[in-house]
C-alpha cells in the first residue's frame, strides 16, 4: 500500500494502571500494515509503569505522541485524544488488548471497496481469556455493507454488530462534540448508536482482527456496585434517541434494554447487599417479557434466561455462575 496515496490515520489509545499488557497492545500497533499512523498514547492519570512505558515507545517510533493528563476515566482520555488528532479517520485500542498486524488496512480497505460512501468501518472481536489464554471469535468471513439503521437493529440483537467503541475505522467528523460521556461506565452503549445514526452506508467486515481481553480486575468482571447501573441509564438514553429517529425499531431497542437488566442482574449476583437492586430489575424483565419471548430476532439465551429466572433467583444464580466459571474456563 503506498503511503502517498493514503491518508493520515489516527490510533488513539487510552492508558490507565496497564503495565502488563500495555507493551503488547504498542507491539500490535507500530507492526500495522498500515504505516501512514498517528498513534496517540493518552495516559489518564497512571499510577504504575505505564506512563513511563509509553514515553518509551515514544522515544522508539516517531508516529508515537504520549499525553500525561489528570484521571479523568476512560470517556474523557478518548475524548481528549479527540481533540488533538490530526488524522482523517481514527480507530481506538484499549492499552489491554491487542489487535493483528491488518486491523487498520482490513478496514481501510473495506471503505475502499466502497469508492468511500462509507464513513464507518467495523470489524469483529476475538475474546482473549485472559486467566487461561482461551479464544473465542465471535465473527465470521463475511463483508457486506449495510445501512446505519439496519447495524442498529443488529447491534440490539447481539447479531455480529457490537457497542464497542474500539473495532471501528470512521472520519473524524462522525466523533464531534465530547463524542463520549464523561465519567460514566459503559459508555460505548452510551455513544457507538451516534455512529450509525450519522451512517448512511456502513462497511461491515465480520472477520476477528480486535483481541478483546477479559481480565479479571475489568470494568465488566469486577464486583458490584450503584456505578454498574448506569448501563441501564446509558441503554435507555440509546433507545430514546434511536426510537425517535427509527420508530419501527421500538421492539429491537426494546429487547436491548431488556437484556441491559439481565445483564446488570448477572452482575449483582456477586453481592450480598443488592436484593433491592434485584428486584427492581426482575421486575422490569418481568414486565416486558414479550419483547424477548414473543420476538423471533431475540437470542435464545434470553429465552432461556427467563424461564431460569421464573425457577427462582437461587436457581438463576447457580446456572449464571456455572456458566460464567466454564466460560472462562
Amino acid at each position: 500500500m503506498a503511503v502517498a496515496s493514503t491518508p493520515l490515520i489516527t490510533v488513539i489509545v487510552p492508558i490507565y494502571n496497564v503495565e502488563n499488557y500495555l507493551k503488547k497492545c504498542l507491539n500490535s500497533i507500530i507492526n500495522q500494515q498500515y504505516k501512514k499512523l498517528e498513534i496517540l498514547l493518552i495516559d489518564d492519570g497512571s499510577t504504575d509503569l505505564s506512563g513511563k512505558i509509553a514515553d518509551e515507545y515514544a522515544v522508539k517510533d516517531n508516529r508515537i505522541k504520549v499525553v500525561h493528563k489528570e484521571n479523568g476515566g476512560l470517556s474523557d482520555a478518548r475524548n481528549y485524544g479527540l481533540k488533538i488528532m490530526t488524522g482523517e479517520y481514527v480507530t481506538f485500542i484499549d492499552s489491554d488488548d491487542y489487535v493483528t498486524e491488518d486491523y487498520i488496512s482490513y478496514m481501510y480497505g473495506l471503505l475502499e471497496k466502497t469508492n468511500f460512501k462509507a464513513s464507518l468501518a467495523l470489524c469483529s472481536l476475538i475474546n482473549v481469556y485472559s486467566s487461561t489464554d482461551r479464544l473465542q471469535d465471535n465473527g465470521n468471513q463475511t463483508e457486506v455493507v449495510l445501512s446505519g439503521k439496519k447495524c442498529i437493529e443488529m447491534m440490539c440483537y447481539h447479531d455480529l454488530v457490537d457497542t464497542c467503541a474500539y473495532a471501528k475505522l470512521g472520519k473524524r467528523e462522525l466523533y464531534a462534540n465530547d463524542f463520549f460521556p464523561k465519567g460514566k461506565l459503559f459508555e460505548d452503549i452510551g455513544s457507538t448508536y451516534k455512529l450509525f445514526l450519522q451512517c448512511d452506508k456502513v462497511a461491515c467486515g465480520f472477520k476477528g482482527k480486535y483481541y478483546y481481553v477479559i481480565r479479571p480486575n475489568s470494568i465488566v468482571t469486577s464486583g458490584f456496585s450503584s456505578k454498574k447501573l448506569e448501563l441501564l441509564a446509558m441503554t435507555d438514553q440509546m433507545a430514546q434517541a434511536v426510537v425517535t429517529t427509527y420508530p419501527d425499531l421500538q421492539k429491537a431497542v426494546l429487547r436491548r434494554q431488556v437484556y441491559a437488566r439481565f445483564s446488570t442482574l448477572n452482575q449483582t449476583l456477586h453481592s450480598e447487599n443488592a436484593r433491592q437492586d434485584q428486584q427492581m430489575l426482575i421486575n422490569y424483565i418481568r414486565k416486558n417479557k414479550k419483547a424477548f419471548l414473543q420476538d423471533s430476532k431475540a437470542p435464545r439465551r434470553d429465552k432461556l434466561a427467563y424461564r431460569l429466572l421464573q425457577l427462582g433467583l437461587p436457581f438463576y444464580r447457580f446456572a449464571w455462575l456455572t456458566y460464567e466459571k466454564r466460560k472462562g474456563e
